[in-house]
């Protein structure tokens, strides 16, 4: 899976272990690794699994078996909790993370798109000329970082993300466990301020959720911030990324979109299907368990392919074929059960603007250069240079 080639196209690989072992326990690491997708989302919808006890803030699972050091123990975001702290915490990030609030971001997603879009000039990379600084920008505005400080949280957000990888050097962790705690002392500073100066954004809401005498403490503020900006602009970025990739590839449906301006959410949701950003998760067994015929045992760590599980022909039909005209489109690109991205309607709203002012602008899309990032957990380019007119 961390072939080069593999990272390129993992769906041959995918392919072959739904057909010929949808449930296997690796050789290396002891992880349970599953494809198929009712087994994926049942297992992630299960209360018998979780997040390990003692995981802290590292990668839920090793693929090589390799000891990770684990680092940022003050980390109590939702990702790694259990019931009752997770359905605790989560209930009062939900109150502050609502729908309006990020309805209410479309006409400056819009306007940011368009800024981005002109300074593009219809040419260049599109991963660091749009893809990477509109979500970081959205998160940063919904969250309420100043436009001053942007630039300074982005690498560390984007370091702290690396660390989410099965398969990390100890480089790799070095610098997710400096940038942990210059973020943390970042985001410190910047409740005080908030505390003292209430703003209209995410932290203020943060600081100010409350269930009856229930508050997140400033270190639950911080971890889940954190955990907000990450998944905000690095899965979100691979989203728009692979948007375009999978609609230059697929002309004939690129034509639909202009025909039919109308499917651009169900385009949204194709991809997301097809190509997505995030490509497996993981959880921990506290009790044994059944997958099919086989019990796989406490204490077992499982790997969900969640890409391959987009693709089971059991629940999607002819699922390599990309078509953005599906109407029962079944995914687990957002995970599933407890764990569900709170940010998914944030990500499908900036996919949907960025599309439709694509649409309003070019008719000739055309990608010249690829170059995929060495990672499988958020996969995607970090390259793609474009040519629009």
């Amino acid at each position: 899976m961390v072939d080069p080639s593999a990272i390129a196209d993992p769906y041959p690989l995918y392919r072959e272990l739904r057909e010929t072992a949808p449930l296997f326990r690796t050789q290396m690491s002891g992880t349970w690794v599953i494809s198929g997708f009712e087994n994926a989302r049942n297992l992630l919808r299960d209360p018998r699994c979780g997040s390990p006890p003692d995981e802290g803030s590292i990668g839920p699972v090793s693929i090589d078996g390799s000891p990770r050091r684990q680092f940022d123990r003050d980390n109590v975001s939702m990702l790694f909790l259990n019931p009752p702290d997770h359905t605790r915490i989560r209930g009062l990030v939900s109150r502050a993370f609502t729908p309006r609030r990020v309805e209410r971001l479309r006409p400056e997603v819009a306007a940011m798109t368009d800024g981005l879009l002109d300074d593009l000039g219809g040419s260049g990379d599109f991963v660091d000329r749009v893809a990477f600084p509109l979500p970081a920008n959205v998160i940063s505005e919904l969250v309420g970082v100043p436009q001053t400080d942007r630039d300074w949280l982005r690498p560390r957000i984007a370091d702290l993300s690396a660390s989410l990888e099965p398969v990390s050097t100890p480089e790799q962790i070095d610098r997710a466990e400096a940038a942990a705690l210059q973020a943390r002392a970042y985001l410190s500073d910047l409740i005080r301020t908030r505390r003292a100066d209430p703003q209209d954004d995410l932290l203020t809401g943060l600081i100010q959720a409350s269930d009856g005498e229930d508050r997140l403490s400033e270190n639950e503020v911080i971890s889940n911030v954190l955990l907000i900006y990450a998944a905000g602009f690095e899965t979100t970025t691979q989203l728009l990324s692979n948007m375009v990739r999978a609609l230059v590839a697929h002309p004939d449906q690129l034509q639909l979109l202009r025909d039919d301006p109308s499917l651009i959410p169900a385009a949204v949701e194709e991809v997301l299907r097809y190509d997505p950003p995030v490509q497996v998760d993981g959880r921990y067994l506290f009790e044994d368990i059944e997958v099919g015929e086989v019990t796989i045992p406490a204490g077992s760590t499982t790997l969900m392919l969640l890409a391959a599980a987009n693709r089971d022909p059991s629940v999607c039909s002819d699922p390599d074929r990309f078509d953005i005209t599906r109407s029962d489109t079944q995914l687990l690109s957002f995970g599933s059960g407890i764990h569900f991205c709170l940010g998914a309607a944030l990500a499908r709203l900036e996919g949907q603007v960025v599309l439709e002012r694509l649409l309003s602008r070019y008719q000739s899309w055309s990608i010249s250069e690829q170059t995929w990032r060495p990672r499988i957990t958020i996969r995607g380019v970090e390259r793609l240079i474009v040519e629009f007119q």
